[in-house]
């Protein structure tokens, strides 16, 4: 499968892969910027992605960067749909209480993983087959 990239930005850095048969594309910011304990800041690629068709785009933290630093993405997993032309940007929180972050150019700050999905049309019913799990919800498997 080929994922189409087009740089929006001088210098700007294709999506990369650390080892053969990782899942997960790097994704590289295109600016530099801070942040400080408890602060988030939406940070450009500065490229654009064409999803395939049939598959969606979900952007990851990067487990290095969180147990690290504590940075993570405020809105874990973003979501890339594949009629999206824009930049990429990735929206960054810095959950350490006192170690300011910062981000330059090139550095690697979250992934992009494709999935293929089901397109499903919501259909209107008077009620839902039962299951053995009814209506249990948060934490009714356990601890």
């Amino acid at each position: 499968m080929e994922l189409r990239v087009s740089r929006l930005r001088k210098g700007a850095t294709l999506p990369t892969r650390a080892h053969a048969g990782d899942a997960g594309l790097d994704l590289h910011a295109a600016a530099a910027t801070t942040l400080a304990p408890g602060e988030r800041a939406s940070v450009g690629l500065g490229i654009a992605v064409k999803v395939p068709e049939g598959h969606a785009g979900l952007v990851l933290p990067r487990s290095g960067l969180a147990a690290r630093h504590g940075i993570t993405l405020a809105n874990a997993p973003g979501l890339i749909d594949s009629g999206y032309r824009g930049e990429l940007r990735v929206l960054l929180l810095n959950t350490d209480p006192a170690t300011t972050f910062e981000v330059l150019p090139g550095d690697r700050i979250a992934q992009l993983v494709l999935i293929p999905f089901a397109h499903a049309d919501p259909t209107e019913v008077e009620a839902l087959d039962e299951s053995a799990r009814g209506l249990a919800g948060f934490g009714s498997s356990g601890r």
